[in-house]
């Protein structure tokens, strides 16, 4: 019986371009959340750990990811925090009661040490300001505490604090999710948009050159998308250089053909704000686009249960064990899937961030009780893009078959990007076959780069798609294909069945 396959048929010019990816597109999240901070990036006494107690086998692999800007202190726990108990001696913080997860915070790691702790990765911080219980006047103190040079009270207090330098934090968020009822001090569209466009006219007052993300709709599924966004940035406009994206995806269903096409939820997610950014700077009759900051995304479902039971049943512990999805090899190409997603859109996604970083739905894990550190499946994809998927993104012409789906309709067998980094004169494809029982044919004109030649062909598959890594044993890492070939100016191959590939090519 004769195997069924798929084909894509491609034709790529290096003058066809979309635009050049933002290295903040490969961003990620730290939010004071179960063991994300505590145990995750900090663990003094730890055989591993530096002298100020950050895990250095941590750091590594966040540098194996090169992130470059990392979101922080949240999430919903920015919308009850008081950056001021997490500065100074450590001996004078206070713990407080955490209401975003029923935890209780013990303020041991604050603005002074992640400035450092992303300075040891490679990173930047990625600020939010809390528009839930507080305002305007703490924003515009902390803001001042953190980019201020000297001479004035809160800048004073920072050189206090040891730190003679300004931290010089560039990206600020208004808040978090504040359409959201879950949300300490959640506002109404008229309510967030007036007091956002407050905040950043008075913040932009302290620092001219931040830049600012408004607060845009939780997820697409929420009852005043796309509404929100046309409301709220008409108070903003003026002042914010981004709209704020969030969407989780899981496989509760355990349909595993319909879940992969939910990356097709993401591209109609962002096209929709991008068309709503446009309609207000049309109505407005403004000048600049306002882009999009895509600043949490993964896939979310493993742990609920458990984060359930926690936060109802024992609250008030410090970093409990919360939101530790294991992750599968189906859950690495959903990620691969929705990283191809964002670097489609670089012309208009600026900002994104893999939420989270560290044991929180994170790609890097670490065993309690001073265990080891460890690579989840979802690692991989995401190093991938972020190693290789800088330059321009480019526009293909390219036809490729399709399968139903029990929720989507049909969808493309294969989801693609090809990204040109022309200071290496290096082309990079990357591709998901996301059908389970076909293998694609490829072939891709690439006459239009020059002779060309194969570097690698990086592919992450398993025959198991629960497969899961582990502390003990990695089940799920790349290998190399030997299924692709370059001749006369054609690239073909075989993308295999569900499987993560990374096709590079360079100059002969």
């Amino acid at each position: 019986m004769e195997t069924k396959r798929g084909s894509l048929k491609m034709v790529l010019d290096r003058d066809y371009r979309v635009a050049d990816v933002d290295e903040r597109i490969f961003g990620s999240f730290i939010e004071h959340l179960g063991r994300a901070v505590y145990d995750g990036i900090y663990q003094p006494g730890h055989p591993l750990s530096d002298e100020m107690g950050f895990r250095k086998d941590v750091i590594d692999l966040v540098r194996e990811l090169k992130v470059p800007i990392v979101r922080y202190p949240g999430g919903n726990f920015v919308s009850n925090f008081f950056w001021e108990d997490s500065v100074g001696p450590k001996d004078k913080r206070p713990e407080r009661l955490e209401l975003a997860w029923k935890s209780t915070e013990s303020n041991q790691v604050g603005i002074n040490e992640f400035s450092k702790w992303a300075k040891k990765a490679d990173s930047s911080v990625m600020m939010a300001v809390n528009l839930g219980t507080r305002g305007i006047a703490d924003a515009c103190n902390l803001l001042e505490y953190c980019n201020h040079p000297s001479g004035t009270k809160y800048s004073d207090l920072r050189i206090a604090h040891g730190d003679k330098d300004p931290y010089n934090i560039k990206v600020w968020c208004l808040g978090n999710e504040m359409d959201g009822p879950w949300q300490l001090g959640g506002k109404t569209m008229e309510e967030y948009g007036r007091l956002a466009e407050e905040t950043a006219k008075a913040m932009k007052l302290i620092d001219p050159s931040i830049e600012l993300v408004s607060c845009g709709s939780s997820s697409i599924e929420m009852p005043t998308f796309p509404q929100w966004e046309a409301t709220t940035l008409e108070r903003t406009y003026d002042y914010v250089d981004y709209v704020s994206l969030h969407s989780y995806y899981g496989n509760r269903s355990g349909d595993t053909t319909d879940y992969l096409a939910c990356s097709d939820d993401m591209d109609r997610f962002i096209r929709t704000v991008i068309a709503t950014c446009d309609f207000v700077k049309a109505k407005k009759r403004g000048k600049k686009d306002i882009n999009l900051s895509f600043d949490e995304w993964n896939v979310w479902f493993h742990s609920n249960a458990a984060d359930d039971d926690i936060t109802k049943n024992h609250p008030w512990q410090h970093h409990p064990r919360l939101l530790e999805d294991v992750y599968t090899f189906e859950d690495a190409l959903m990620v691969g899937l929705l990283m191809i997603t964002l670097l489609k859109h670089a012309d208009r996604v600026k900002i994104a961030c893999l939420a989270q970083l560290v044991n929180v739905i994170a790609p890097i894990m670490t065993d309690p009780d001073g265990g080891a550190s460890w690579k989840q499946t979802i690692f991989y994809p995401f190093m991938h893009a972020s190693t290789f998927g800088r330059g321009v993104v480019l526009q293909p012409s390219a036809h490729v078959t399709e399968h139903a789906t029990s929720g989507h309709d049909e969808v493309t067998d294969v989801v693609y990007v090809p990204v040109y980094n022309e200071e290496n004169e290096e082309l990079t494809l990357f591709a998901v076959n996301r059908t389970l029982d076909k293998d694609v044919d490829i072939n891709v004109d690439i006459r239009s780069f020059g002779d060309m030649k194969l570097l690698e062909h990086i592919v992450l598959e398993n025959d198991d798609l629960n497969a899961v890594n582990s502390s003990a044993k990695e089940n799920v890492k790349p290998s190399l294909s030997n299924d692709t070939k370059v001749e006369d100016g054609a690239l073909t191959g075989v993308l295999h069945k569900a499987s993560w590939n990374v096709i590079r090519l360079g100059k002969r």
